[in-house]
């Protein structure tokens, strides 16, 4: 298991005990209230085996980015639900060996990207009906689709490429 998190260029941190704002300590000696500004890009990569123990560690690293970014409940139960549809396809459908799962988080949305190297394999036939609210399976892309602003399903020939986006 392969992982990283990495703040954007752009974004700065300053941890307490650096310099003050101003550079300046206070007269006792203390430094005062340091800023602490998000990164304006943080992004977090996974890479894991195509198994379904790999699932609930995915959902949990998508709970973790949301925390540390401090963004809402909402948010949260969008990005584990997006991310936990989107590795469960590629563990069952995929064929693939690992899988890897890339979140970016900015001030505006929140990215999540599953690749595969898998095959992609084409339906025999298209579903021509809506997705059946008591089937155990099949509602998962329309979930997806109900939590996000963009998402494109990108086969290819070295794997599969699935990109969400949710406004924040």
């Amino acid at each position: 298991m392969r992982n990283m998190i990495c703040p954007s260029p752009g974004g700065a941190s300053v941890d307490a005990g650096e310099a003050p704002v101003d550079g300046n300590p206070q007269e006792d000696g203390n430094p005062r209230e340091t800023v602490r500004p998000r990164p304006s890009r943080l992004t977090t990569v996974i890479e894991l085996p195509a198994t379904a123990r790999s699932v609930p560690l995915v959902r949990r690293l998508a709970r973790a980015v949301t925390r540390t970014r401090q963004l809402s409940e909402a948010a949260e139960e969008a990005l584990t639900a997006v991310v936990t549809e989107l590795a469960t396809n590629a563990v069952l459908h995929s064929g693939s060996p690992q899988i890897t799962v890339m979140f970016e988080a900015d001030d505006a949305s929140l990215t999540v990207v599953v690749r595969d190297r898998g095959r992609w394999r084409a339906r025999p036939a298209p579903r021509c009906e809506g997705a059946d609210m008591d089937a155990a399976f099949g509602r998962g892309l329309a979930l997806v689709d109900a939590y996000c602003v963009d998402m494109s399903v990108r086969p290819s020939p070295q794997g599969t490429l699935v990109r969400a986006v949710i406004a924040l």
